[in-house]
């Protein structure tokens, strides 16, 4: 076991020279490739790119649910090959939630479960995060009585009540109205500053990335390549519709897309 000072300055997570392949019945198909990053405690890391660049496949990866074809994912230093309640994953589907139980119960359920809480304890912890999400009126309905961004927020709460070591959040948010997305993002900071808690966001949306993270990692058309990372931590909902703001989205948006050019990490 390394020193404190060792593990002061290690990276909570890291993908290293990461390649992912699929077996079809067409044979094996290659979803990423050698992609390398780093995310330390309390960082926001946008993976960012379009369709079938290997986006949710890295995240699945660092959940535990593939294993990497080469290279690997280490968490505190330990090859991740599982998964574990260290990582908690807010998928962008509604149907998260277990239908036959209220909104308390579902985010008090993986307490008891995956961490052994009594269940006096894990409903008090599961009171406190609907609390942070806005849901401190509805910790008695069903899933069906929900909106979608309700539904979002009893899974945002849910996952921040484990107190994972990273939370993975692919493209929550993709299926909401506008005015409900843009409010769950900035409850989301709102919670990332509270909370400091270390977060791996996958989305197709330059303006979200920037928004969300504090650093963006780009990748390639399929198979995912590293393409550039970008440092957008001081790109908060203040800066939002500035010059600034634009100038960088323009910056991402060409390095996506304009094949011109070669740029790397």
């Amino acid at each position: 076991m390394g020193s404190a000072s060792e593990n002061a300055g290690r990276p909570v997570l890291e993908a290293v020279r990461l390649t992912l392949d699929y077996v079809t019945e067409s044979g094996r198909v290659r979803a990423v490739e050698n992609v390398s990053f780093t995310v330390a405690k309390g960082e926001r890391l946008v993976l960012l790119g379009p369709s079938g660049c290997g986006k949710s496949s890295i995240l699945k990866a660092i959940a535990g649910f593939i294993r990497p074809s080469e290279g690997s994912i280490l968490l505190d230093g330990r090859p991740v090959d599982r998964p574990g309640p260290d990582r908690v994953v807010v998928f962008q589907e509604f149907d998260q939630l277990l239908p036959w139980k209220t909104v308390r119960e579902n985010v008090a359920f993986p307490l008891q479960v995956a961490r052994g809480k009594s269940k006096a304890e894990a409903r008090q912890i599961a009171e406190a995060a609907l609390e942070k999400v806005g849901l401190a009126r509805a910790l008695d309905a069903y899933p069906h009585t929900l909106s979608g961004g309700m539904k979002q927020r009893a899974a945002i709460a849910r996952a921040l009540a484990a107190a994972p070591e990273v939370l993975l959040m692919d493209e929550p948010f993709a299926a909401l109205d506008a005015l409900t997305r843009t409010n769950l993002q900035n409850d989301l900071l709102d919670l990332a500053d509270e909370l400091k808690f270390t977060l791996v966001f996958v989305t197709h949306s330059i303006e979200e990335a920037v928004l969300v993270g504090s650093r963006l990692h780009l990748l390639s058309p399929h198979p995912g390549r590293t393409l550039a990372t970008f440092d957008t931590a001081t790109f908060g909902r203040d800066q939002r519709g500035t010059a600034e703001f634009g100038d960088i989205v323009r910056d991402i948006n060409s390095a996506l897309f304009d094949r011109r050019t070669e740029i790397a990490a």
